[in-house]
């Protein structure tokens, strides 16, 4: 077996040097990292990962937790933070909770065993479990928030996004506006119908509780909630869903009735997946900078791993309306 002292020697360097041109590269002379390099590939070295971590009590290993994998907005997020990632030496280890409150607990737990450096979660189920955590382990949490907590988050203002989402329709002239929401029990599910109403309000437009109903942001419930909201004497003109999947399936329940998008009922998304460019009509959806929330978050955690100060604790980004060809002034 190659060892380290192997390519020292066949590099004409120290044991060390082959070190840091392993873990601080830009610590090393260019001149003597070529020499390294090209020796570690002659022997065809490969360094002792696990002998490393004990050295220095470090797994080099992030665990990202995200609720629901197959949603396709979380992949941009997740390019973001593996950017980040890999530009410091650290691999990322993905777990998906499925929604399951016991698997997001146990996904916790392999911090407490050492198996990795620091935790990022895309939206938190068991709030209490993760500010307990927070206090023993560098924890983030990316795209939503935790009232009261002090745990660094990553997020767009998603109350002022729905309200500007609604508000678009309201000014095209709807007024029979319904809403998908997210599930109500998630921080984000509640933001969103939060901005929905607000923009109701704003332009005292009065709106049938009928018309409010609840999905929990998958493509199936977008179209089983549309079919109900189909079924009514009263038709909506509008629809607000609170995520770009669910807009899908009401686009496709709404075909189904062999109605019109937009020109008998028009829709509106949140997230900007790349589907809603594939989609026809494409959708008009509120864009958030996935891969700028990952990126931040992942710069927030290594910070914390590294015992840097973090100037403030909540950082919102900027979101954007893309309007497409899924929605049409109401005559």
């Amino acid at each position: 077996m190659v060892r380290i002292i192997d390519v020292a020697k066949r590099a004409n360097v120290s044991t060390a040097t082959v070190s840091r041109v392993l873990s601080s590269p830009h610590t090393v002379r260019e001149e003597t990292m070529g020499r390294v390099l090209e020796a570690i590939k002659d022997l065809d070295y490969h360094p002792n990962i696990l002998a490393r971590q004990l050295r220095t009590l470090e797994s080099k290993t992030v665990i990202v937790v995200v609720p629901d994998i197959s949603n396709p907005f979380f992949s941009k997020v997740l390019r973001g933070i593996e950017y980040v990632a890999a530009a410091n030496g650290y691999q990322v280890l993905l777990k998906d909770t499925t929604n399951d409150l016991e698997l997001e607990s146990g996904y916790v737990d392999l911090l407490r065993q050492k198996k990795a450096d620091g935790m990022i979660f895309l939206t938190v189920m068991n709030s209490e479990l993760v500010n307990i955590v927070e206090n023993q382990y560098p924890v983030v949490l990316a795209c939503e928030y935790i009232e009261g907590s002090s745990i660094p988050t990553v997020s767009i203002d998603n109350i002022s996004a729905a309200r500007k989402a609604t508000e678009y329709l309201i000014q095209l002239g709807h007024r029979q506006i319904a809403s998908i929401s997210g599930p109500t029990t998630s921080v984000l599910g509640q933001d969103r119908l939060k901005g929905f109403y607000q923009a109701l309000a704003q332009y005292d437009v009065t709106v049938d509780p009928v018309l409010i109903q609840e999905g929990d942001f998958t493509y199936e419930s977008g179209f089983n909630v549309m079919n109900k909201l189909l079924a009514l004497n009263q038709l909506p003109t509008g629809v607000f869903a609170a995520n770009d999947e669910m807009a899908l399936g009401a686009i496709k329940a709404i075909k189904s009735k062999h109605l019109r998008v937009p020109d008998d009922i028009s829709v509106i998304g949140f997230d900007n997946i790349k589907f809603s460019t594939i989609c026809e009509p494409e959708l008009t959806t509120i864009a958030q900078p996935a891969f700028e929330i990952g990126n931040k978050a992942m710069d927030l955690l290594f910070k914390l791993m590294k015992n840097k100060k973090i100037i403030r604790s909540q950082y919102i980004l900027e979101d954007k309306l893309i309007i497409r060809n899924s929605c049409v002034k109401k005559v």
